[in-house]
């Protein structure tokens, strides 16, 4: 809409019957009658866009008008109206501090319609003057509800890092402690090994058998990478066998080394075969010297594993958080879903969690850290609602031009009266102290407002799902 402004004046009578104006005083309404114009447009003409800066008021005089709100790629009308007197537009121009503001809806005529017009600064100067106390609470409304919400919500990232962090921690400590106790362990066996080595070399053992008790170890080192997994009860049964050849034959300390034996899949048959090739006088310092080497063997491949594991969850943090990253960018939404699922892995060790993913889903342009930060409050609010128990269930699919991201759980479920209010800044269902209100808000803003997508709920007891939709080729052009 033209803010020129040289349409016909509007008599301070007419601006009178507006219910807006109606307590103003003569002055007041010249005033307007000469800072305002009139304004007729046809149906289907656009008054203003959603998104454009805020530069007029209207009020409607005549005819009917729809309000709408852009939700992903569709307008939802919220309002549609030919009631003479209501307005729109520049509302809040007279509120300091906000710089800039645009239209938060569009408005559009269904049906030829007279508007009066003011711009935003005649607006803004009429309150200042005339209304300043009413200014003075108003900046304080909105000012203040503004600035709660931003302090509430860096609280509540801070409170997100800080049980994430405690997590990380929590998963990094287990395999550190076990790598540090193996190495410990290690250092111990090595130094026996040599003491076995020492006692075979007090024996002037034949080079042959040396050369057989080589063979040996390294079938059996080998054989570690392939041990099979055994029950509690297959393992004791394997090692009441091998304690009891080791008694046999008056091999000291027996049930100490059977466990070892048994771990790297030592079977007595290839025992058999050692004692067949090993003069008795020397039987028990070989037997010892191959314990200690596989045990070392055993304590090496704990350490590689506790330290692959570091190094996974170091890499699941990197990814998400996406260091060294550019902000915005093609990725695979499953990296994210997975490195998320790995930081909240803490809080899942009573959850059941399944993932159902559509791997030939293509890569998407996404704000990854951000969309990251929505995967932990969906998943996080399904563990709360599930109280650490239950089914969480992951998946994406397509869905027209869009991935869809759906968030399961079998918790109690969202009563359907406050499914609409669950992204309202500051609502909760949680008691008073564990929740702010804001997870879900800041969820909505960055699935809506920054990628152009929808996210919505559908629940009921035993099934709640959290459906997050993103276009495939990026936010649409407004």
């Amino acid at each position: 809409m033209s803010v020129a402004g040289h349409g016909e004046r509007l008599p301070p009578d007419e601006l009178r019957k507006l219910f807006l104006f109606e307590k103003l005083d003569d002055e007041q309404l010249d005033w307007l009658s000469e800072h305002g114009w009139v304004v007729e447009l046809p149906g289907g003409a656009t008054v203003f866009e959603q998104g454009e800066p805020a530069e007029v008021l209207v009020v409607l005089l005549g005819g009917v008008i729809s309000m709408s709100g852009r939700v992903g790629r569709d307008d939802v009308e919220t309002v549609r109206t030919g009631q003479v007197g209501v307005y729109a537009g520049a509302m809040r121009s007279y509120v300091g501090g906000e710089g800039p503001q645009v239209y938060t809806a569009s408005v559009r005529v269904v049906d030829d319609a007279r508007f009066f017009v003011l711009r935003s600064e005649d607006f803004a100067a009429l309150m200042r003057t005339w209304f300043p106390m009413a200014v003075h609470l108003l900046d304080g409304l909105f000012l203040g509800m503004r600035n709660t919400q931003r302090i509430v919500g860096q609280r509540q990232q801070l409170l997100a890092l800080g049980a994430l962090s405690a997590g990380l921690t929590h998963e990094l400590n287990n395999p550190a402690a076990a790598a540090l106790r193996a190495t410990s362990a290690l250092r111990t066996q090595i130094a026996a090994m040599r003491s076995a080595l020492g006692m075979l070399a007090g024996g002037e053992i034949d080079a042959r058998i040396l050369e057989h008790l080589v063979g040996f170890q390294n079938q059996m080192i080998e054989g570690v990478a392939s041990a099979p997994r055994l029950t509690a009860l297959e393992e004791s049964q394997r090692e009441d066998e091998i304690g009891d050849w080791l008694d046999e034959r008056d091999i000291p300390g027996g049930w100490d080394l059977a466990p070892v034996f048994v771990g790297a899949g030592v079977s007595v048959g290839l025992l058999d075969g050692l004692a067949d090739a090993t003069p008795p006088e020397l039987l028990g310092a070989a037997i010892r010297w191959l314990a200690c080497t596989l045990e070392t063997e055993l304590l090496l491949g704990e350490i590689t594993d506790s330290i692959t594991r570091i190094s996974s969850l170091v890499g699941a943090a990197r990814q998400y958080s996406h260091l060294d990253r550019v902000p915005h960018e093609r990725v695979d939404v499953h990296t994210g879903l997975d490195s998320t699922l790995i930081m909240l892995s803490g809080k899942l060790s009573g959850v059941e969690v399944v993932t159902d993913y559509d791997r030939s889903l293509p890569p998407i342009p996404v704000y990854a850290a951000e969309l990251n930060q929505v995967w932990t409050n969906l998943i996080d609010n399904a563990v709360q609602a599930m109280e650490g128990a239950g089914r969480l269930t992951v998946g994406t699919r397509r869905e027209g031009d869009c991935l869809r991201v759906e968030i399961r759980d079998t918790g109690p479920g969202v009563p359907a009266e406050l499914t609409r209010r669950v992204f309202e800044p500051f609502f909760t269902t949680k008691p008073i102290g564990q929740g702010t209100g804001l997870g879900l808000d800041i969820s909505y803003r960055i699935v809506v407002g920054r990628h152009g997508g929808d996210l919505y709920v559908e629940s009921e007891p035993g099934d709640t799902r959290f459906i997050v939709r993103l276009p495939l080729n990026g936010r649409p052009e407004s």
